[in-house]
């Protein structure tokens, strides 16, 4: 499965959070929530998931910060990176109103796996190499599967 997505600069997207009073803020997480849906091969209720979070005056918006750490989890392992799962990371930052460090983080983690995805390898911490992580036949430094003891 390929990385549909162009990378964003973290930096330039909080600066622009900042600059235009959160609005762009918003056009950020609508592309981050897009960029989920596509590569965990959902349907995109990013727009929904934007209203809905005004209707209920926040409360939807604590647990779309909770639901982008499952659809993160859910993108690395279907790309075939190690699956990572900062949802409760982002429940409690979003509950102490520090939703632009969630952003940020998620932004850079799905830069992250761009870039090696690029390279044309599974993400980050991807699968272990063919014969144990030394190497060798067996997980223990220094076997040789060929060799009789």
């Amino acid at each position: 499965m390929d990385l549909y997505y162009s990378k964003r600069g973290v930096a330039t997207s909080i600066i622009l959070s900042i600059v235009t009073c959160g609005i762009y803020a918003w056009v950020w997480l609508h592309h981050l929530l897009s960029t989920l849906y596509r590569q965990n091969d959902m349907p995109s209720n990013a727009a929904m998931d934007i209203v809905l979070s005004f209707v209920t005056c926040g409360i939807y918006y604590i647990y779309l910060l909770y639901k982008l750490g499952k659809l993160e989890s859910g993108m690395h392992y279907r790309l075939g990176a190690q699956p990572k799962d900062d949802s409760i990371l982002y429940l409690i930052l979003g509950i102490f109103g520090l939703w632009v460090v969630v952003y940020a983080l998620l932004q850079s983690n799905i830069n992250t796996l761009a870039d090696h995805m690029s390279r044309g390898g599974p993400g980050p911490g991807g699968p272990p190499p063919p014969h144990g992580p030394y190497g060798g036949g067996s997980n223990f430094p220094g076997s040789d599967p060929g060799r009789l003891q």
